[in-house]
C-alpha cells in the first residue's frame, strides 16, 4: 500500500519546476498524491522567500497543520524552497514539530532527508549551495508526461543584486545550464507530445554570459526554433538591462516565438531605478519597447511594478504612472514594496507610511485595469490562435487553451484536439479569461 504526500507551492514558475522535481523523487520512494493534508503520511511546502507576505503564509499553513501532527505523530512535515533555504536551522528550532528542511540547491537531497525520519526518527536539513561543477543536481532531466506545455530551466540563481531582492540570497550565484542538455530535454518533451515551452530562469537573458563556447540566449531560442513538434516558445524571467538587439532580433525572425513578453520595469523614475540597482534608465527601457515593437508590431507586454520603494517621493510615482500609461502594458504584477533581510534597500532612509504605499498600489491598479479592459475589448468578436491545453476548468465539456498573448481562451470541442492550435471565435471577454467558440470551417493544426 503506498503512502501518500500533499504538495503546496508557491512563488514563482522556478518553483512550480522544482515542486516537479520533487513528485518525481516522491513517486519513485512509492508516494502516491494525496488529494488532502488529512490523508497524506507527507506534508511538503516548497516556498517563497520573495515578499514578507509569501513567507507569513508559509508560518501560517505550518500553523494549520500543527493539529493534524498531534493527532498522526508518525506524520512527516517538510519545508523546502526559499523560506528553507534563507531561514535553515531556524525553522527547525522555531517549530518543533517540522520533520526536515531543504534548500533551492537540495532538492535532490530529499530521499535521504525522507529516509533519516522515517527510519531513524531523525530531523534533518540540507542548506548547501552547489557550484557549476555539481550543476546536473540543478538541472534533473524531466519527462513531459501529458503535458502539453512545459517549463524548461535554463538557468539558476542571479547574479545582479537589485537592491530589494533576495534571489541570489535564497537561489545563489547565476549558473548557466549546457545548451546540450536543455535541447536534449526539449526534444524529448516534444516526443512525448509537448508542443510549447516556456524557458525560465531568474534573468534569462544572461543566459551563457561569461562560459566558453556557450549560445547566447537568442542563439539557444534559435536552436529551439528548430524542434520540429515544438509549435510555440515563450520565456521568463527577462531583465531589461539584458536585453540585447539579438535577442530583441529573433522577434522578428523566430515564428514560434509568441508575441509576448513580460519585462519587469519595477519603477519608472530613474531615481528610483538607481537605488534599487536596476541597471537600466526609465529611456533604456522605453527604447527596448519601441524596439521590439519595431520587430514585432503585435507584441504585447506584462511586467512588475514595486510601489512604495524607500524614499519614492509623489514625484517618483508619478514617474512610473506616466510609463505605465505609455508603455500599455497588456497586465502588471504590481507589489507593495516588502523589506527582506539581508538586501541592500532595508537600511535604505523610509518615511512612507502604509496607508501612502496602499493609497498609490490602488491608483496605479485603477490605471492598469482601464488599460487591461481596452486590450480585452480588442478581442472581443476576434478569432483567435488557440493552443489546446487540456479540459477547462469550467466544465460543461468545454477545453481551455492560450493565445499568443498568453490569454485563457475556454470553449467547447472534442478532447482530441488537445495539443493543436485552433481557431477560436472570441464571444465574451472577462477580466482573467475569454470565452469562445471553435471555427469548425478551418482545420486545427498539429504542429
Amino acid at each position: 500500500m503506498p503512502k501518500h504526500f500533499f504538495l503546496e507551492t508557491f512563488g514563482c514558475q522556478m518553483n512550480v519546476v522544482d515542486s516537479e522535481q520533487i513528485v518525481d523523487l516522491l513517486r519513485g520512494m512509492d508516494y502516491a498524491p494525496a488529494d488532502r493534508p488529512e490523508d497524506a503520511d507527507l506534508i511538503l511546502l516548497n516556498t517563497c522567500a520573495i515578499r514578507d507576505k509569501a513567507e507569513r503564509k508559509v508560518y501560517g499553513h505550518l500553523g494549520r497543520y500543527k493539529p493534524l501532527k498531534a493527532v498522526r505523530p508518525g506524520l512527516i512535515l517538510g519545508v523546502g524552497g526559499c523560506v528553507a533555504q534563507q531561514q535553515g536551522e531556524k525553522l527547525l528550532k522555531d517549530i518543533p514539530y517540522l520533520d526536515l528542511v531543504f534548500g533551492t540547491h537540495n532538492i535532490h537531497r530529499l530521499p535521504d532527508l525522507l529516509r533519516d525520519v522515517e527510519i531513524r526518527h531523525r530531523r534533518g536539513h540540507a542548506l548547501e549551495f552547489h557550484d557549476r561543477e555539481t550543476r546536473l543536481r540543478l538541472f534533473p532531466q524531466r519527462s513531459g508526461g501529458e503535458a502539453v506545455t512545459r517549463f524548461v530551466t535554463v538557468t539558476q540563481g542571479c547574479d545582479n543584486f537589485c537592491s530589494y531582492c533576495v534571489v541570489p540570497l535564497v537561489r545563489g550565484r547565476e549558473i548557466s545550464r549546457p545548451s546540450g542538455e536543455i535541447l536534449d530535454e526539449i526534444r524529448q518533451l516534444a516526443a512525448s507530445g509537448v508542443r510549447e515551452v516556456t524557458l525560465i530562469g531568474q534573468n534569462v537573458n544572461s543566459y551563457g554570459v561569461g562560459v566558453p563556447g556557450e549560445l547566447s540566449f537568442a542563439r539557444l531560442l534559435a536552436e529551439v526554433e528548430g524542434i520540429d513538434d515544438i509549435v510555440r516558445i515563450r520565456f521568463t524571467t527577462s531583465h531589461p538591462k539584458d536585453l540585447s538587439d539579438e535577442l530583441i532580433d529573433c522577434f522578428g525572425s523566430l515564428k514560434k516565438l509568441c508575441n509576448h513578453i513580460h519585462l519587469p520595469v519595477q519603477s519608472g523614475s530613474d531615481r528610483i531605478l538607481r537605488l534599487m540597482n536596476r541597471g537600466y534608465t526609465r529611456e533604456q527601457y522605453l527604447d527596448r519597447v519601441r524596439r521590439l515593437r519595431r520587430v514585432r508590431p503585435e507584441i504585447r507586454l506584462s511586467s512588475d511594478i514595486i510601489v512604495g520603494f524607500p524614499g519614492e517621493s509623489e514625484e517618483d510615482f508619478a514617474d512610473t504612472l506616466s510609463l505605465t500609461e505609455e508603455v500599455n502594458y497588456v497586465d502588471i504584477y504590481s507589489f507593495i514594496y516588502s523589506p527582506r533581510s539581508g538586501t541592500a534597500a532595508v537600511k535604505l532612509e523610509d518615511s512612507l507610511t502604509a496607508g501612502e504605499r496602499q493609497a498609490r498600489f490602488d491608483r496605479l491598479l485603477k490605471i492598469q485595469e482601464d488599460i487591461s479592459r481596452q486590450w480585452r475589448e480588442r478581442d472581443a468578436g476576434a478569432i483567435l490562435e488557440v493552443l489546446v491545453e487540456g479540459e477547462s476548468r469550467q466544465g460543461q465539456g468545454q477545453l481551455f487553451g492560450r493565445t499568443t498573448w498568453n490569454r485563457i481562451v475556454n470553449f467547447a470541442g472534442p478532447r482530441d484536439l488537445i495539443g493543436s492550435l485552433v481557431p477560436v471565435h472570441i464571444t465574451q471577454v472577462y477580466r482573467n479569461s475569454h470565452l469562445g467558440c471553435l471555427v469548425t470551417d478551418q482545420a486545427p493544426s498539429h504542429g
